[in-house]
Order: C-alpha cells, then structure tokens, then sequence
C-alpha cells in the first residue's frame, strides 16, 4: 500500500511538473514580439518622422529668421539714435556699440551677418540721407537667403517681414 501512494504521488508531482512546464512555454511564446511586429513599429516611426521632421527644420528656420529681423530693427534703432547726435548713419556698427567679428555684426546663433551701407549712391562712409542694413543668411540658414532694412522705412523681401 505504501509502495502504492509513492507511485501515485509521483504520477501527480509529474503531472503537476508537466503542465507547468507546459504552461511555462506557451506564455512565453505569446508574450515576445515578432519580427514583423517590429518591422511595422519601425515603419510607423520612420513614416511619423518623415512627415515631421521636414516642419520642424521649417519652424526652426523661420525662428532664426525673426530673430535676425528683432536684431535689424535693434540696429536700425542705434542707427536712428546715431545720426541725431552725428547728423548722419554709420558703416561701422562698432561704433553703435556692437563687437564685429571680421567687419560684421553676427547674430547671437550665427546663422546672419550683418552690414550696414548707404541706401543709394554714392556709397561712402558718411551717410546722411538712408541706411541699408542687410542680414546675410550663412550656413544651415543660407538657403532662406537674405533681409533688408532701411532707415526710410522699406524692408525687403516683403514676404519674409
């Protein structure tokens, strides 16, 4: 009888043992992920991406282009201050109070140049009628090519202002 009960619980433990391992294996297969799960995960990504990543370098662009207007407007600011103490524009921005680097005026991100000239000729130093302020797109931001701003009012091209 005793030799009975050992022989059952052993059918039981390995019974028992058998549908765990059983179960073991079937929740592990239905837990992992696919390759073709992750190859349409991947594809969803690149898709979402493709469609934001071109808006996002625009909104990018288009904020480096209002800063380089805000700094036109501040130069052209000076510049008015400038000439009613001088009674006349300057080309040299130092002397506005700004630090050049090779002769220009850089925007803070460095993506513009800034210069200034005389709106119309003769093109001199002294300038006593209009001054042309022009922020010159560089690197990355080149292909948004350039701004204008005079002390007569006109700003250029009118569909970037």
């Amino acid at each position: 009888m005793g030799q009975q009960k050992s022989d059952e619980l052993a059918i039981l433990t390995n019974d028992y043992i058998g549908e765990k391992t059983i179960n073991k294996q079937s929740t592990s297969h239905e837990s992992g992920v696919t390759l073709i799960e992750l190859m349409i995960v991947i594809s969803i990504i690149g898709i979402l991406s493709s469609i934001a990543y071109p808006g996002y370098t625009n909104y990018v662009r288009d904020t480096h282009r209002t800063l380089a207007k805000g700094v036109l407007l501040e130069v052209l600011s000076k510049q008015q201050d400038y000439y009613a103490r001088n009674m006349s524009y300057t080309t040299d921005l130092s002397k506005l109070g700004y630090t050049l680097s090779s002769g220009k005026l850089k925007t803070e991100d460095s993506r513009y140049d800034i210069t200034a000239a005389n709106c119309s000729a003769p093109l001199s130093d002294k300038i006593t009628v209009c001054v042309q302020l022009t922020a010159t797109a560089i690197g990355a931001q080149a292909s948004d090519g350039n701004l204008s701003a005079n002390s007569a009012g006109g700003k250029s091209p009118a569909e970037k202002w």
